[in-house]
């Protein structure tokens, strides 16, 4: 029986993220074992006897020491890369936003900044030529629609770094010819073992359709983002060709693949 890792670092806030990735995960359970670690709140980091890593999305600064969580966080990425480097089985693992973030900037991949304005809603990607034949992406279309909460952003890339290291820059955001700011970054594969995204691909159209319709919740979105903002993020999650889409392709994907990689270890 394989064993993953799921990293919490929503900081003890109400988040949809972990259950969601939590129920992902629980599909598999023929073939995988979970543990949860609350890694901000209780300062909670995995050793590396894990076969599968599943980092979470969070709220604030990702490059904030505001714990003693956050070294040891950072030390675990170099743990998991020098691990792939030299032995075997190799360490699968999977960065969501915040930690995507972190990643990032850990790899010296971007520039992780501020971004002008919080992203809220849902939105399209675009593919890069690397992302075009991405095996997690199989089956989606380009570009494809995503659920994006963020304050923060990865841009400026580092081509020399990356090239470096191997990785692949997969996803840019959306085009927006009308303002004077960079593409943010939206997925990068940084090994064949370590992929991470900004977007979050956990993200369920049902539970977020419940949960945004909420009479508190509509009226604080409307008021922060709009009312054009908040009909299109419903028109979207209720689109089964949208967020949908992603959410059955993207973690699923990464799972399955990393489970039959896994699989084909000798005893």
């Amino acid at each position: 029986m394989l064993r993953a890792a799921l990293l919490d670092l929503y900081n003890g806030e109400s988040n949809r993220g972990i259950p969601m990735l939590k129920k992902i995960m629980s599909q598999y359970a023929n073939v995988l074992t979970f543990e949860q670690f609350d890694v901000r709140a209780k300062n909670e980091i995995p050793d590396l006897s894990f076969d599968i890593y599943v980092f979470s999305g969070g709220p604030g600064d990702p490059l904030l020491n505001d714990g003693p969580w956050f070294e040891p966080l950072f030390a675990l990425f170099g743990k998991l890369w020098d691990w792939n480097l030299k032995e075997e089985p190799k360490k699968h693992c999977f960065f969501i936003c915040h930690s995507f973030q972190m990643a990032c900037h850990h790899f010296q991949l971007g520039a992780v900044t501020q971004r002008y304005k919080m992203s809220f809603g849902t939105y399209p990607v675009h593919r890069t030529a690397a992302g075009k034949h991405e095996p997690v992406f199989e089956g989606l279309p380009d570009p494809f629609y995503i659920a994006d909460f963020r304050r923060y952003q990865v841009v400026q890339p580092n081509m020399e770094c990356i090239k470096a290291m191997g990785a692949q820059i997969l996803c840019l955001e959306k085009l927006r010819p009308h303002v004077e700011h960079e593409r943010a970054l939206m997925a990068i594969r940084f090994s064949p073992w370590m992929i991470g995204t900004q977007f979050h691909p956990e993200a369920d159209p049902e539970g977020l359709l419940s949960y945004f319709m909420e009479p508190e919740r509509k009226k604080s979105i409307v008021d922060e983002h709009g009312p054009a903002r908040y009909d299109r993020m419903i028109r979207d999650l209720a689109n089964p060709m949208k967020i949908q889409r992603t959410f059955d392709t993207v973690i699923p994907t990464f799972l399955e693949h990393a489970v039959e990689q896994l699989s084909m270890m000798p005893a």
